[in-house]
């Protein structure tokens, strides 16, 4: 999978909804242990809450999918989260909606509404982001060589890592996989087949509106 959505960070937020709490947290994951140790970490937090409702997905492809009503009338708690999570198509992610009862009763349609919103938020808050596979392109170059260069891969959209200043100047590039050979072509044809050009690791990198964000 060359590019798929996740959270960038931890968030949370919460909403009132006929005078009941609703805090809704979530967070980026990387495993189902992961997962569970979020979940156990937020309701020993919220012990004193009346439901801890949870869910989270992990794996590129959602294979591994889970959720609790945690004492709410069945489906109409952890589905409903579940169901943020896989209608904003976000993988390993994990999401808790703390409820603290405010003494209203929602109703089944009710309770829906509300720990879809509270997933919502918590999403919300933890900003979804595009995990794109790169690729670190490192150029070893002259340093008469250096402006030109500097300005091609600038003008072509890449982005620079670092530029180290040793005997000759190397640039480290991130460019996205499927985008290698066209830097590649590009560096050695104006530089007169001169550059040093090493194909690095591959990673995936965080971006919002096709930029990368560290």
């Amino acid at each position: 999978m060359s590019t798929y959505k996740t959270l960038h960070e931890f968030g949370m937020d919460e909403i009132t909804i006929e005078k009941s709490t609703f805090i809704g947290y979530a967070k980026p994951i990387k495993s189902e242990e992961e997962a569970i140790e979020f979940i156990n970490e937020i309701k020993k937090k919220h012990k004193d809450a009346r439901h801890n409702v949870w869910s989270y997905t992990v794996g590129k492809n959602m294979n591994i999918q889970r959720y609790s009503d945690d004492g709410e009338p069945q489906g109409t708690a952890g589905i409903p989260t579940l169901e943020v999570i896989k209608k904003e198509d976000l993988r390993d992610v994990v999401i808790v909606v703390t409820r603290y009862f405010g003494g209203i009763k929602l109703g089944a349609g009710g309770l829906v509404r509300a720990y879809t919103k509270g997933a919502k938020i918590g999403i919300e808050a933890g900003q979804v982001i595009q995990k794109v596979l790169y690729r670190e392109v490192s150029i070893k170059i002259d340093y008469t060589q250096l402006g030109k260069v500097q300005n091609e891969i600038m003008n072509m959209g890449y982005f620079i890592k670092d530029t180290i200043y040793e005997e000759n100047v190397e640039i480290v590039v991130y460019s996205r996989s499927n985008e290698v050979e066209n830097i590649m072509t590009k560096i050695t044809d104006i530089t007169s087949a001169t550059a040093d050009i090493q194909i690095r690791e591959e990673l995936y990198l965080s971006e919002v509106d096709g930029n990368i964000i560290l």
